[in-house]
């Protein structure tokens, strides 16, 4: 109720300036204070908390004019703000139906009303309006950020892209890192419809927006592997720590993959050992272990982690030696480790993966667009004793 109050105070104050704008007109008895019949009826809905019908009759009580146009606005966005987008889109569209409306106070509504769209999710209503605003200053930089949420809310990379020039055209801030990820979702997409070559295309494109894109190297190399083409995969991996070493963890097992099938597990141990001396991460040294373990036995591949761990803490190292040892040790030790055991499989099965480096978003799996705040690249592997 008070918030209702406080939303109607420049309805009241507006109603105030109109009985003293209009009080020269006819002179009243001292001591005489005559308020509209409609101002003290919608006070009356207010009062019995009918409040949709005291906010309608306040709204029809606000005429449309050079003096009041703010204020409509100022309501139409704290109504939008509200949750009550119906009421919005109304207020916003009277606005636009006056004729009288300056070009400047009708591009301001339209705005307004785009973002009503928006919000109900009437994306195609919402395109056109931004669509018409940017030939409208100073509205073109606001329009184009809108239209490029709207493309990417639908997947229209082709469009994003171009909104995406056109700001960088206005604004001279480079988006070629995140017309990189556009050019990535469209060799995703033609990778699920079964057009691998096409996705190649696709992809060099992106690297051509930008070399650091680990993400392109990284589905380059997915794609080579799937198809066959071991080498061409190796090539595409290993430009994944030069271009963004935190995403390594997530080519270590397809390389090992396509080493083993290429007779060169010799390599893979070799760059293994080079990145982990350059870069750390728990995941590069349990690859690792693991090829230490195939080859020269449990013991070795104990001692190493052991020594890993002294160096860095990790709850999945942890894990890993202990699920080592116990296939070696005796009752009743064993039960001892299996204890330890349980409990650091449940620490690492309630633990996130992923991070976003913006926003705090945590999650399982990896997403290249943030689902909190919407960024691109943000997302990456957690670091520290739980995480890499």
């Amino acid at each position: 109720m008070a918030e209702l109050l406080f939303l109607l105070l420049p309805l009241a104050a507006l109603s105030g300036w109109w009985i003293g704008r209009r009080g020269h007109v006819k002179k009243q008895e001292p001591g005489i204070f005559e308020l509209p019949r409609s101002y003290l009826k919608g006070l009356n809905y207010l009062l019995n908390e009918q409040q949709d019908k005291a906010i309608e009759l306040f709204i029809q009580m606000l005429d449309v004019d050079n003096d009041t146009v703010e204020t409509h606005l100022a309501l139409g966005s704290l109504f939008r703000r509200r949750g009550e987008v119906d009421r919005s889109i109304r207020i916003h569209q009277t606005l636009i139906a006056r004729p009288t409306l300056s070009k400047e106070q009708r591009a301001l509504a339209l705005f307004e009303l785009g973002q009503d769209y928006m919000r109900a999710g009437l994306l195609d209503r919402a395109e056109t309006l931004f669509t018409e605003l940017i030939e409208t200053e100073p509205h073109v930089e606001a329009a184009l950020q809108q239209l490029l949420d709207i493309y990417q809310q639908e997947k229209d990379w082709d469009k994003a892209i171009k909104i995406s020039h056109q700001l960088e055209s206005r604004t001279g801030e480079s988006r070629r890192a995140i017309v990189a990820h556009y050019f990535c979702e469209m060799a995703e997409q033609s990778v699920r419809q079964g057009e691998p070559a096409k996705a190649l295309k696709f992809l060099k494109r992106a690297l051509a927006e930008d070399r650091q894109c680990a993400r392109a190297s990284i589905l380059e190399g997915n794609i080579e592997k799937n198809a066959g083409n071991d080498k061409a995969a190796i090539k595409a991996y290993l430009r994944v720590e030069e271009q963004d070493a935190d995403f390594l963890p997530e080519v270590i097992q397809p390389l090992i993959e396509c080493y083993r099938n290429q007779g060169r597990i010799n390599e893979m141990v070799v760059f293994l050992r080079q990145s982990l001396a350059k870069h750390g991460g728990i995941s590069l040294m349990l690859a690792l272990s693991e090829l230490i373990r195939q080859e020269r036995g449990d013991a070795e591949a104990v001692e190493f982690i052991t020594d890993s761990l002294k160096q860095r803490p990790s709850v999945r190292g942890m894990d890993r030696l202990i699920e080592l040892n116990l296939q070696s040790v005796k009752e009743p030790a064993r039960d001892k480790l299996q204890v330890l055991k349980d409990v650091t499989d449940q620490l690492i099965a309630n633990k996130p993966v992923y991070e976003c480096h913006h926003c705090g978003f945590t999650g399982k799996h990896l997403h290249w667009q943030c689902p909190g705040c919407k960024r691109w690249n943000t997302v990456k592997p957690i670091q520290g004793v739980e995480g890499e």
